[in-house]
């Protein structure tokens, strides 16, 4: 007997995946390695189910953001990772560490401009690389990057009524129990699974905290302890489609363990100049779509899904139609530090953006309408001030929301 042509073998596993994903079955790897390659028609219909998949629990068919001021509280880090500009030496133009003064003022102007969500981000445990930052701290009064974090959230909370979101790396459980007390949410993106990028020539080759493992422990000890987390991956940094497919199945299994995994963000590499990837290949708006879509299904539908909008400001109203639900961070005040040639939309751009795809663009907070609404653990100045900012729906109050 003829056997049936690849292509045909491919066509029917992409069909039998995106029926199961249809039908709330959970894919396997296997799957998700075919949806992974589809391409022309069959990649139109493992959109098509992604998108259908997403608005199965989303009936408004309403998309997110948070309004937020950004605040790179040290820009040193024991990591060095090969496509980042963020990170600075101790000696390098542009190193710096916010002051208490400095964050308090920044968050207060972000404050008048109708943020609501401080996104606390810095470099991994620098004072582990660079004695610099271990004085630095000390001068301020503190042991470790990571007290001063829980000190600064504290602080900005108490003074501003912002609600902190921190990304700043691996934590153990000590560290995170301090800073989560003053964090409606945390985040840590793992970035990627492959320990195949920590070879010479990597993206990863010579970090420290960037191995799967390492990242995948801080959001088990987040889940212990009841932190609502961000997380995702990054593409274009070369790993293969499966490596992704196996990201995303890690992450996956890390929120079926907790249930706190309130968002898994796929973002697109730039090539940035002055990095060992300066020359690499950016992902094209294809295979963001393709990579988006085949996280729908592999999440399900529940899942809050995020790709950003600066980062491809001419393709990004299509993840619409791949399955996405959130736009994550926009600020009116201040720049991505970590893409600082890509600018935020303005609101009103993003709202026609979202408008044009047969969406309705609405205001969140750093946690999510249903964990609000489900009524998820916090401390309780966290939680009244919520409760101040958001309807029962979870959703920020109309009378909150800005439109520009």
């Amino acid at each position: 007997m003829a056997q049936a042509p690849v292509t045909s073998v491919v066509a029917i596993g992409i069909a039998g995946a995106i029926d199961k994903a249809r039908a709330g079955e959970t894919l396997s790897a296997s799957d998700g390695y075919g949806l992974m390659r589809a391409s022309g028609a069959e990649l139109v219909s493992v959109m098509r189910a992604a998108c259908d998949l997403s608005e199965s629990v989303r009936p408004h068919r309403r998309v997110t953001y948070s309004r937020k001021v950004f605040l790179p509280l040290t820009n040193m880090c024991r990591d060095r990772c090969g496509y980042c500009t963020f990170v600075k030496g101790p000696n390098q133009k542009g190193v710096h560490t916010m002051t208490p003064e400095e964050v308090v003022d920044v968050a207060r102007r972000g404050a008048a401009l109708g943020c609501k969500e401080a996104l606390i981000s810095l470099g991994d445990h620098p004072e582990l690389r660079h004695p610099e930052m271990q004085q630095m701290l000390h001068a301020l009064g503190y042991a470790s990057t990571p007290e001063y974090v829980a000190a600064i959230s504290e602080l900005v909370f108490r003074e501003t009524g912002l609600l902190p979101h921190t990304n700043c790396g691996t934590l153990d459980t000590a560290e995170m129990t301090a800073i989560a007390e003053w964090n409606a949410s945390m985040g840590i993106m793992l970035e990627s699974a492959s320990m195949r990028l920590h070879e010479p020539g990597g993206a990863h080759y010579g970090t420290i905290t960037k191995e799967p493992a390492m990242r995948i422990a801080t959001l088990d000890t987040a889940g212990e302890l009841g932190v609502a987390m961000t997380t995702g991956i990054l593409i274009g940094i070369g790993e293969t489609l499966d490596e992704r497919v196996d990201s995303l199945l890690a992450i996956r299994d890390a929120h079926q363990r907790h249930g706190n995994i309130q968002e898994v963000i796929i973002q697109n590499f730039r090539a940035k100049a002055a990095t060992r990837m300066k020359k690499a290949p950016e992902p094209s708006t294809v295979d963001m779509l393709r990579t988006l879509a085949v996280g729908r299904l592999l999440l399900g539908a529940g899942m809050n899904i995020q790709a950003p909008p600066n980062l491809n400001s001419d393709g990004a109203g299509a993840y619409l139609l791949a399955g996405i639900n959130d736009w994550g961070g926009v600020s009116p005040l201040t720049k991505d530090f970590i893409n600082p040639e890509a600018a935020w939309p303005e609101i009103a751009r993003l709202r026609e953006l979202t408008a044009e795809a047969g969406y309705e663009l609405r205001e969140r907070t750093v946690l999510y309408p249903e964990y609000i609404a489900n009524g998820w653990h916090l401390a309780a100045p966290l939680a009244e001030r919520l409760a101040e900012m958001t309807e029962p729906d979870g959703y920020v109050r109309p009378d909150l929301e800005w439109v520009t």
